[in-house]
Parts: C-alpha cells; sequence; structure tokens
C-alpha cells in the first residue's frame, strides 16, 4: 500500500508527497504555510483521486508528459514527475487512483 509523507520545505512550508508501495513519488503537492492545510489537501487528493475525470493530462516544454489532480473547484492538489512516454503516465495515474484513498499519513518533519 503507498502512502503519504509529508515533509518539511527548507523555506517552512509543509508538503507531502504520495508514494507507492515500491517507495517512488507518483504525487507531490504544492508548499502549505501550515500543517493543517497539508492535511487538508491529502484529504482532496483522498476524495479525487478515485475520479478519473480529475486528472489533467499535460506536456512540459521538453514533451514529457506528466498530470495534475484536480478538485471539484479545479484547483490543482497534485503533480506528478515527468514521465518517459504517455504509456509509463497512465500507469502513474493509475497507480494514484489505486494508492491515494485508503494511503495512511506519515510525517517525516526533522
Amino acid at each position: 500500500m503507498g502512502k503519504f509523507v509529508i515533509t518539511l520545505r527548507k523555506n517552512g512550508e509543509f508538503q507531502f508527497n504520495l508514494k507507492a508501495t515500491n517507495g517512488q513519488v507518483i504525487l507531490t503537492s504544492e508548499g502549505y504555510t501550515t500543517k493543517a492545510a497539508c492535511l487538508n489537501g491529502i484529504e482532496s487528493v483522498k476524495k479525487n483521486a478515485p475520479v478519473e475525470e480529475r486528472f489533467e493530462i499535460k506536456v512540459a516544454k521538453n514533451g514529457k508528459p506528466y498530470f495534475n489532480l484536480k478538485a471539484s473547484n479545479g484547483q490543482v492538489v497534485g503533480a506528478s514527475q515527468m514521465y518517459a512516454s504517455e504509456r509509463t503516465m497512465k500507469q502513474g495515474i493509475a497507480s494514484v487512483m489505486k494508492n491515494a484513498p485508503e494511503a495512511p499519513v506519515v510525517e517525516e518533519l526533522d
């Protein structure tokens, strides 16, 4: 099972990564000024991840595909890494859909 890992950025902001069972990061959040806001972001990912329409497929300037997960209000709640191909990006979406809803939250704040 995957897990959400909350960390503290150098600038003092909280962020989370959703990691797959193998430890690979499959979704990263923006920075949040409070831990409570970060936890709200995680709840939004858990709620929206099972909804395929919430995933927005994008292509970076370098041509590599990636995706954003959006909340029902259109706000981006997480972004993926850049993928080598559309096929591997779709596997990343499937992994988020599978792992996020039941993933536990772990804090790594030191």
